[in-house]
């Protein structure tokens, strides 16, 4: 059996790989990530300070307070629809016996 790849040459990697020396100072801004060999484009990640955290968190406070309110919404529309539709099981009961008694 022969290896296919083997007969074939070698290709060229398709970027150069940056090369940061140590000591060198890293971008602030966050990290630099090239996405393919003809156009390259920067992608910045950056460290989230007090404010952001604060905003993430009262973003994710008030998701979570319109789930509950739309799911307590939706429990509490259910409480007088089943009082009704007991109260017409209940009419309907003695309605019955009072028609066939």
């Amino acid at each position: 059996m022969t290896d296919q790849n083997s007969k074939s040459p070698p290709q060229q990697p398709r970027s150069e790989p940056e090369i940061i020396p140590p000591g060198a100072t890293h971008d602030p801004m966050g990290t630099r990530i090239f996405i393919d060999e003809n156009t390259s484009q920067r992608i910045y990640v950056g460290k989230i300070g007090p404010l952001g955290v604060m905003g993430i968190g009262l973003t994710l406070a008030v998701v979570i307070a319109v789930v509950l309110v739309l799911l307590l919404g939706a429990f509490l529309l259910w409480i007088p629809i089943v009082a009704v539709l007991v109260g017409v099981g209940l009419v309907a009961g003695v309605l019955r016996n009072l028609k066939g008694g």
